[in-house]
């Protein structure tokens, strides 16, 4: 990608612009599974869709140039990309990971590497001194989420990546919340960079896909062999889908933002509220990392009432946002962690991390922020004081 251009016109003027066949302003979609070979001897770049595809290949470069890093891999969700990436490890390598890391995520490395004989330890990531008591001598990889989800702590991507270096560990940040739009932690450390990219990147709700991208092209290599191995990879129609949705991302995120700016306000002022989680409020415990490593604090707050009741009265009258899994949709979507995106979290971890059961996660969509505002303080209005 050109670096003449700023981010924004980056996301629709790069090599993909035009189909240099044809001249058609879009992708082509190649729905073939395998490919004529013209010589016995050479085979062409394509020869079987899991291994290579031109249109997944289009969106495997175009993230790559958004993050910075050397090459990207596109897969058939945001925990295919995430489980393929663990595959780089082996039996007794051990995990640090951000403890409120998603509900999927903590499924993985709880119920799934432990069986290959793969080791972790949950640790409050914004804490370095903590992460620096939970290295093992056999501590392989740093996986860090930030912000997290539901809670939005902001990790310092740097100073963890510095310290993975210093014992030859790796880093992976999952940047599912941000995008390259606003964080990019490869240029901070980071080695290899995941993304549910269901949620911001296609924005639309209509795709489930993952993305990975790495700055090391050795890494690289490996992550590509595990990727053709495990074979998880992007539909064409999919890679399409997300590729499409990237032309929007930074209009679509400049206003989603402005808008989690003002709701988060609004809560944080609101007496049936009891506590706000959005590192853009001033008051957030990590708001100066936030400020450093990243352009704004994102579109996604959580917020918790000030009890199951008045919980209970606020989704049952709440009427513009969808109340449902995921996040980073045109449509503004209201989760419930505690049974959505953390239900793999036994009840006690949830607890001990603070996701309770009166907790609200609100991904800002491109309505207008005053009616947002309109509707949730008419279903708060509707709790019997």
């Amino acid at each position: 990608m050109s670096n003449q251009y700023t981010f924004q016109t980056n996301l629709l003027h790069n090599k993909h612009k035009f189909d240099p066949a044809t001249g058609g302003v879009s992708v082509p979609i190649q729905h073939a599974s395998t490919f004529h070979q013209h010589d016995i001897d050479t085979f062409g770049k394509y020869d079987y869709s899991r291994s290579g595809n031109p249109t997944r290949e289009a969106l495997e470069e175009v993230i790559a140039e958004l993050e910075e890093g050397c090459r990207g891999f596109a897969f058939s969700s945001g925990m295919a990309a995430i489980s393929t990436a663990f595959l780089l490890l082996s039996k007794d390598d051990h995990v640090v990971i951000s403890e409120d890391v998603y509900g999927g995520t903590f499924r993985m490395v709880s119920q799934v590497l432990t069986r290959f004989g793969i080791s972790h330890t949950f640790v409050d990531m914004t804490d370095l001194e903590a992460i620096k008591q939970a290295i093992q001598p056999n501590t392989k990889l740093f996986y860090v989420e930030t912000p997290s989800n539901p809670l939005l702590k902001v990790t310092d991507i740097k100073a963890v990546s510095d310290l993975a270096k210093e014992i030859g560990a790796l880093t992976f940040v999952d940047n599912t919340f941000l995008t390259p739009a606003i964080q990019k932690p490869l240029t901070l450390g980071a080695d290899i960079v995941l993304h549910s990219a269901t949620k911001f990147l296609s924005g639309h709700s209509d795709v489930v896909a993952g993305l990975a991208v790495v700055k090391d092209p050795i890494l690289a290599e490996r992550l590509y062999f595990l990727q053709n191995s495990f074979g998880a990879v992007l539909g064409v129609q999919d890679a399409w889908l997300v590729l499409r949705g990237l032309k929007t991302l930074h209009v679509r995120l400049e206003h989603s933002v402005q808008a989690a700016e003002k709701l988060a306000n609004f809560f944080k002022d609101h007496p049936l509220v009891s506590k706000v989680y959005y590192p853009g409020l001033a008051d957030h415990p990590q708001y100066d990392i936030q400020q450093a490593q990243a352009s704004s604090a994102g579109a996604v707050l959580s917020f918790d009432l000030k009890n199951e009741a008045v919980f209970r009265t606020f989704v049952e009258n709440v009427k513009i946002p969808v109340f449902a899994v995921s996040l980073g949709a045109v449509e503004s979507i209201l989760s419930y962690p505690a049974k959505m995106s953390h239900a793999a979290m036994p009840e006690k971890e949830r607890a001990q991390r603070g996701i309770t059961n009166s907790l609200l996660r609100l991904s800002v969509g491109l309505e207008n922020p005053e009616d947002l505002i309109k509707d949730f303080s008419d279903a708060l209005n509707k709790v019997k004081q």
